[in-house]
């Protein structure tokens, strides 16, 4: 089983390092049970599944972890099939890759597999995502938006996630693509939601739903508009939203940090990874692939 008894997340930027230190990677396996994990791989939300389910399957092995299986729904009637849900039922450690977070609502979520997912969650087995892997993390999931540092009305889309982090709404990629606008946006209009921005090669561990800790080469920016003052509620379509007296934090690796309260509890200083990965989804599987077969 996990390391501890408690319940784990690990919600994953993106083009996280595969091939290096592989520092989020190893924890992740760490956190399922080292050489006694069990893993899951759900590369359902990529274009190239195989290619993602060889990547990852290499690299876990690589760290010590003997049983690597791949569950892979290709339509929401498959996500009742028994066999994967036994897979899941059975797992120490559930990983969803990055690609396409739409399809990944679309056929898993509020499915019997779904189910699965949450009940493994609960029962102690560490939930981790990358990418389109960490937006379906919330219960509301940023679906599709614009980028941009420049908040605007009606610019995003929120859609049923997992429902693993509620109360938080997560995007990725976040410095890279400049995600700043939507996410800001989106806590403009639904003031009771944290917003998470995480970088890429950086990840959000987060322990009983609670406790966040911050790992790898980026920084978790986390955005609480709760005391705000907005005009979302009557800004025209497009155009730029008023966001004032929201309280920015912006954490890099060794920061740890309470959500109920929105407050940083601790922080000691580290050194993180130099090289980051920025390739998208298709091309970053493929460049990892080949430098795993070198």
């Amino acid at each position: 089983m996990s390391e501890a008894s408690h319940r784990s997340l690990l919600v994953i930027g993106g083009a996280e390092d595969k091939v290096g230190r592989v520092t989020i990677l190893r924890r992740f396996v760490r956190l399922a049970g080292g050489r006694k994990a069990r893993i899951v791989v759900i590369p359902t939300a990529s274009s190239v599944p195989d290619e993602v389910v060889d990547v990852y399957s290499t690299v876990f092995s690589r760290l010590g972890a003997q049983q690597i299986d791949a569950v892979d729904p290709r339509t929401r009637v498959a996500s009742s099939d028994q066999d994967l849900r036994d897979l899941v039922d059975n797992s120490t450690g559930i990983f969803l890759s990055g690609g396409n977070q739409l399809k990944l609502s679309q056929l898993i979520v509020g499915t019997p597999l779904g189910e699965s997912i949450l009940k493994a969650y609960e029962r102690g087995a560490v939930v981790a995502g990358t990418s389109a892997g960490a937006s379906i993390m919330s219960q509301f999931m940023i679906s599709m938006g614009d980028e941009g540092v420049t908040p605007r009305q009606r610019s995003s889309q929120l859609t049923a996630g997992l429902g693993l982090l509620p109360g938080v709404i997560v995007d990725q990629h976040f410095d890279q693509r400049a995600r700043y606008g939507r996410l800001l946006s989106l806590v403009a209009t639904s003031p009771s939601l944290l917003g998470m921005g995480i970088d890429e090669d950086t990840a959000a561990e987060i322990t009983d739903g609670t406790e966040l800790t911050v790992v790898g080469s980026g920084a978790v920016f986390v955005v609480d508009a709760r005391n705000a003052v907005t005009d979302a509620h009557e800004a025209r379509r497009d155009a730029p939203l008023l966001v004032t007296g929201a309280v920015v934090h912006t954490l890099p690796f060794g920061a740890t940090f309470d959500l109920p309260t929105a407050t940083l509890t601790d922080f000691s200083e580290k050194y993180a990874d130099l090289a980051v990965s920025t390739s998208r989804d298709r091309h970053d599987a493929a460049t990892a692939a080949a430098a795993l077969r070198r």
